[in-house]
């Protein structure tokens, strides 16, 4: 499930790293060059909605012709078919070579750390309010369906945007003063039940039938959001929670999309390094950094305790640098976990249908090279479509989650471990 219970954390706020945003699945009818060219077309004009924040992308002066030539952004990709028999195309398009072909036609740029929003959302329908919740198991069988229809809706729609969303446990599905009060958009009581549960923002829903239309109107509360009740029309439950989640995307995406003119031609990192704990290791772990191929600048952003904060400029796609990190074992990645997060805390993905017949694979050596056949290498259906967005706290620091949301790219933590202390309990 894309939406979780977050609530094994207790710190309010934490931003969500979204990964997969680059990678799309899209229905073929073939494998044929022309069938996969119309595939990658479709899966970048995915990619490039998610990635600007908006759909108005789609209309720019210039997309054509990027679509056009989709391939040539593409890292992987691979044919395969889904538990239906459907051909699907499974791809993962370079982040690096995305936001510059976004920047390219003057599109904004949003980057991999995003809000994550609470939902709250009240279903009316044949005059029974439900509780939306991530998991109504237990509940009556009628409440069980209502929830779980409109937890679907959600969840589609919010992966398609890569916009992080959390619904409540079902621990509150029999509080009915609570859904009074999101039904009433009373902040004060939701607010206060919203204590431990992880989220940025908070958005009270209220869903309800009107004529044959369906109609969702909310409320924020958090990050200055609050600006009154808006609200959307749709025909169906999907498509009204599509048109939700589109206008919420939109908002947010609004405040945190960079500016084309922003988007260099050396893309910037933030690689946190922790373990630092002399002048010598900081050194050291500059020059180290420094003197990979990839890296075009680096200088120290932040200094806190053992804690270093390097801005690096790279060439290249970011996984490349990351590869180079690797081969340096002084350098233990603390994954995609914040390190002060316990091990134990759930983590959110979306689970792509696995992929049971591979009919085609190709893995492109960088975004400038044509797709060239191959059998053995990684694809996106091996990796970023079969989880598309995984949960990633920013750091609790309010100055570090700020510049987390200013950043294109996912936040990079490793432990600096030299080889005289390798297997003890870190240090220098």
């Amino acid at each position: 499930m894309f939406t979780v219970w977050l609530g094994a954390i207790s710190a309010p706020a934490a931003a969500v790293t979204v990964s997969g945003l680059y990678s799309a699945r899209v229905p073929v009818a073939g494998s044929s060059p022309g069938q996969l060219a119309e595939g990658y077309s479709d899966g970048l004009s995915q990619v490039l909605v998610r990635v600007s924040g908006t759909r108005d992308v789609l209309s720019l002066e210039g997309v054509e012709a990027l679509l056009s030539d989709a391939e040539s952004l593409l890292l992987s990709y691979q044919v395969a078919r889904d538990d239906s028999g459907q051909s699907v195309l499974d791809m993962s398009f370079g982040a690096v070579g995305v936001n510059r072909a976004l920047a390219s036609i003057n599109a904004p740029v949003w980057g991999a750390n995003r809000p994550l929003t609470l939902a709250w959302i009240a279903a009316e329908e044949r005059g029974s309010r439900t509780l939306v919740t991530d998991d109504a198991r237990g509940a009556a069988l009628a409440t069980q369906e209502a929830s779980g229809t409109w937890q679907a809706a959600f969840d589609a729609a919010a992966r398609k945007r890569g916009l992080p969303v959390a619904l409540p446990p079902a621990s509150f599905t029999t509080d009915r003063e609570l859904l009074s009060d999101i039904w009433g958009q009373f902040v004060g009581r939701v607010k206060a039940a919203s204590g431990e549960l992880e989220h940025d923002v908070l958005a009270l829903v209220r869903v309800s039938r009107v004529g044959d239309q369906w109609r969702a109107g909310w409320v924020f509360d958090g990050m200055s959001m609050n600006a009154g009740e808006e609200s959307v029309t749709a025909p169906t439950r999907d498509a009204l929670a599509e048109a939700t989640i589109n206008r919420w995307a939109e908002l947010y995406a609004s405040r945190y999309a960079v500016d084309a003119a922003e988007v260099g031609e050396s893309p910037q990192v933030d690689i946190v390094v922790r373990g630092v704990t002399s002048l010598e290791g900081y050194a050291m772990v500059n020059q180290v950094i420094g003197g990979l191929t990839p890296v075009v600048s680096v200088g120290a952003h932040r200094v806190r305790d053992d804690q270093l904060t390097l801005r690096v400029a790279f060439s290249g796609e970011l996984d490349q640098l990351r590869e180079y990190i690797a081969l340096d074992p002084r350098f233990v990645s603390l994954g995609t976990e914040n390190p002060s997060v316990p091990a134990d805390v759930p983590a959110s993905s979306s689970q792509a249908p696995a992929v049971p017949e591979t009919e085609a694979a190709a893995t492109p050596e960088s975004t400038s090279e044509q797709p060239e056949d191959a059998g053995s290498q990684p694809s996106a259906g091996d990796s970023d479509s079969t989880s598309l967005f995984t949960y990633q706290p920013v750091p609790v620091d309010e100055e570090d989650a700020r510049q987390a949301f200013e950043s294109l790219y996912q936040v990079l933590y490793y432990r600096w471990q030299p080889s005289s202390v390798i297997g003890s309990d870190g240090g220098e």
